[in-house]
């Protein structure tokens, strides 16, 4: 079924003018703050002995400030705040959150024996002997101490290897630690940090810090939510099966338009019914949003996915979003090829509605498995019938070879190729694939647009 997309089609009707992505203005302002704070210490600093002791001390103090700092820019990340989720895209950010996370947690992990270190050899005494006279003496090195551990932790069950074997929703919880790690840890370094004590300005800034990230992160990710969803009142109206393993998930509420989501964009949903209420798990709308409807299409792939299809109409609904920078406002030129697998049907099935284009303009490539699985087919068919776009398919032969998506195919299909914007959803798998044979192609790496979800 069509859901209203020359209306949704108006609203993005308008001279191709894509935003430019945030992310580099946002990069060189997290370095020029990692400058800041290095130059904080420097003049902090006024001669660089020779002496072991002062080295030890010194290097303790650098990577004590740059592990506060980076804690900070750990909390803002986690806020999910609008401008950044939708300008530098949330795949993105929740990169630059692990890598900052993991920066964060090695420099905590340098500044607690260095500076023990340190303090050992000022007073000649050993390791041992002086952690716990540090621990027990100096102010604030209780909660500090009790915020190391718990970051440590953290940082562990956030490695790769171990989360893949946790379940999602315990290492979610776990994660959430992190904000009493950081409030336990933030007096500490008020309290004996040599650059704070005695200096205002230095104090007033750390203090501006992270009171900035901690409230954005109560707005944005505890009040925002709360309005949103006292406002709307969303509720599941039904479930569709679409394909094996695939169900659409059709969700009423009051105003839905109102809440500002656009094709391409994603939800994170909570449906409060047994075994779901305590976990949030990311969809796509896979449809443009109506003022009474919006509609998520999911394949099961984990518990929470396959508990959807047993949903029962009336179950309410806790939204946060919108999130997702994949969508109209990242187009440059007039045609659009779209590549989607697996789940990344869904947020490109609303593109493929929504997308202004002339017929010729738009081209969906649909990889699939087998041609059963190819969900929303009926609703693509028709889609392309009613624009004069072009619908293509590619599932496994019946020996299960799997074709392939090269430079060669790509421009045998569309000549052109180096003259779309390409939207890119699927599995790791094919994503990467598909991104080196659209390179090779000769598209530009910036008409590239492709945001995973797996995360």
């Amino acid at each position: 079924m069509l859901h209203n997309g020359r209306a949704a089609r108006r609203q993005t009707m308008r001279a191709i003018r894509p935003r430019r992505s945030g992310a580099l203005p946002l990069l060189v302002l997290w370095w020029a703050g990692t400058a800041a704070v290095a130059a904080l210490w420097w003049q902090n600093t006024p001669v660089v002995h020779v002496d072991l002791t002062e080295w030890l001390l010194g290097a303790g103090r650098l990577t004590g400030l740059l592990g506060g700092y980076t804690i900070a820019v750990v909390v803002l990340l986690m806020a999910r705040v609008p401008a950044l989720e939708r300008r530098v895209g949330s795949d993105r950010v929740t990169r630059w959150h692990a890598t900052s996370g993991r920066y964060g947690v090695g420099l905590v992990i340098a500044h607690v024996p260095l500076t023990v270190a340190g303090y050992a050899a000022q007073a000649n005494s050993g390791f041992v002997a002086q952690t716990v006279t540090t621990v027990t003496t100096f102010p604030r090195m209780m909660e500090a101490t009790a915020g190391t551990v718990l970051l440590l932790m953290i940082g562990f069950v956030s490695a790769g290897a171990v989360r893949r074997r946790m379940r999602y929703e315990t290492w979610y919880y776990l994660h959430l630690l992190t904000y009493a790690a950081v409030y336990l840890s933030f007096w500490h370094q008020l309290a004996t940090g040599a650059e704070f004590v005695g200096n205002a300005t230095a104090r007033t800034a750390w203090y501006a810090l992270y009171g900035t990230a901690g409230a954005l992160l109560v707005w944005y990710r505890v009040l925002a939510p709360v309005r949103l969803n006292r406002r709307h009142r969303m509720r599941v109206e039904r479930v569709v099966p679409e394909a094996p393993g695939v169900v659409s998930v059709l969700i009423t509420g009051q105003r839905l338009h109102r809440i500002g989501a656009q094709p391409g964009q994603f939800f994170r949903w909570r449906f409060l019914a047994d075994g779901l209420r305590w976990s949030s798990n990311p969809y796509s709308l896979s449809a443009p949003p109506r003022p009474d409807l919006l509609r998520i299409t999911v394949k099961a792939n984990g518990e929470h996915s396959e508990a959807l299809a047993g949903l029962e109409p009336g179950t309410r609904v806790w939204a946060e979003g919108p999130y997702g920078a994949m969508t109209a406002a990242r187009r440059s030129r007039e045609k659009v090829l779209m590549i989607a697998g697996g789940a990344g049907i869904t947020p490109m099935r609303a593109l493929f509605e929504t997308l202004p284009g002339g017929p010729g303009d738009l081209t969906l490539l649909y990889r699939a498995s087998k041609t059963e699985d190819l969900a929303l087919w009926k609703e693509l068919r028709a889609i392309a019938s009613a624009r004069g776009a072009q619908l293509l398919y590619a599932v496994n032969g019946p020996d299960g070879v799997r074709p392939e998506i090269t430079p060669q195919r790509l421009r045998e299909l569309l000549p052109d190729i180096d003259e779309h914007d390409v939207f890119l959803c699927g599995p790791d798998g094919l994503a990467r694939q598909s991104y080196e044979a659209l390179r090779e192609a000769g598209v530009p790496t910036r008409r590239i647009h492709h945001e995973s979800f797996e995360m």
